[in-house]
């Protein structure tokens, strides 16, 4: 499948420090691609150099065979870009915030009535659509952010972090919006600190951190190269969950970390399961869930890093250039 985006060797300092450190990205016509990695790894200075809106320091990046440095406008031509704020203009209503940016480009009043209506319809907005963009809720403003940045039918849609800040529903909701427009084509390039976002959407996984590529692949080959699964289990009564702790710890060798909630630890052996039936029944331990699972991206990601993709970078410069 012939690549939309590429880059070699991106570099992009501020203030002397690298923001990104030779990042090297393939993007599948017509896939979602995921960028994960906590605040400062680099992710939005990406997005920002492929949406033509920064120069790299160094490195090459090629967008729908357009080299972003040399031939700006045609790259602009084929991208949307909805970024971690909603940028609708709050005093309009969602039909003129609409209309106004497809005159913007270049559409003539009716063609850009017929839009407008069509992609507040697929976006749920059309009862919504005469009132102020301010009375909408968070969910409302970031669908009419996204329906915005599809008016000139991108073929490749970058949504950086588009669901920071809302509610679980409303979340939702823009994952099956994200996914409808996967369905028809569109090259969707995905940055996000939720691991389970990028689980759920993303055909091909990148991650970053400290401004540079540790991993690359589907969400289900770096769960395998995280190798070890995962046993868990819960207890009826909280209280014995240490005995449950140490039952896990006798079975596997390894020793079971708690949440207060349920004890884990890595398993390599699915024989362990009823080893650890059998010493928590001799205790008297009451199990409300037992599982051997596959780690989640939360886990790969922390084996990758050493932290967790939610955890803040601490590099002032960075993180001035992940925002930049």
């Amino acid at each position: 499948m012939t690549d939309a985006i590429r880059t070699e060797g991106l570099v992009k300092e501020f203030k002397g420090k690298r923001a990104l450190d030779g990042v090297d990205l393939r993007a599948r016509k017509g896939a979602v691609l995921g960028i994960l990695g906590p605040n400062g790894s680099g992710k939005t200075t990406t997005v920002r150099i492929l949406a033509t809106l920064l120069r790299p320091d160094a490195g090459y990046a090629e967008v729908g065979g357009f080299d972003v440095v040399k031939r700006p406008h045609e790259v602009r031509r084929l991208i949307g870009l909805t970024g971690q704020y909603a940028a609708v203009d709050a005093e309009l209503s969602g039909t003129d915030n609409m209309m106004l940016i497809a005159r913007l480009l270049g559409y003539g009043r009716a063609e850009a009535r017929a839009r407008t209506a069509q992609l507040l319809e697929r976006f749920g907005l059309s009862d919504a659509a005469g009132r102020a963009a301010k009375t909408y809720s968070g969910g409302m403003r970031r669908r009419l952010d996204l329906a915005a940045s599809l008016v000139g039918r991108p073929s490749l849609l970058y949504l950086d972090e588009p669901t920071t800040g809302l509610d679980p529903r409303s979340r939702n909701g823009l994952w099956d919006v994200v996914r409808g427009l996967a369905e028809d084509g569109v090259t969707v390039l995905l940055t996000t600190q939720y691991l389970e976002e990028a689980d759920r959407l993303a055909d091909d996984l990148m991650v970053l951190d400290h401004g540079r590529v540790i991993s690359t692949g589907t969400p289900e080959e770096l769960k395998d190269r995280a190798g070890e699964q995962v046993l868990e289990v819960r207890t009826t009564d909280p209280e014995n969950l240490p005995l449950a702790a140490k039952a896990i710890e006798a079975a596997t060798g390894v020793p079971a970390s708690s949440d207060g909630l349920i004890a884990s630890a890595p398993a390599t052996d699915t024989g362990v399961l009823p080893e650890v039936v059998r010493r928590l029944d001799e205790q008297g331990v009451a199990v409300a869930e037992l599982s051997l699972r596959r780690p989640s991206l939360d886990e790969v990601f922390l084996a990758l890093t050493g932290h967790t993709a939610e955890e803040q970078g601490t590099d002032e410069a960075v993180r001035e250039g992940s925002r930049a």
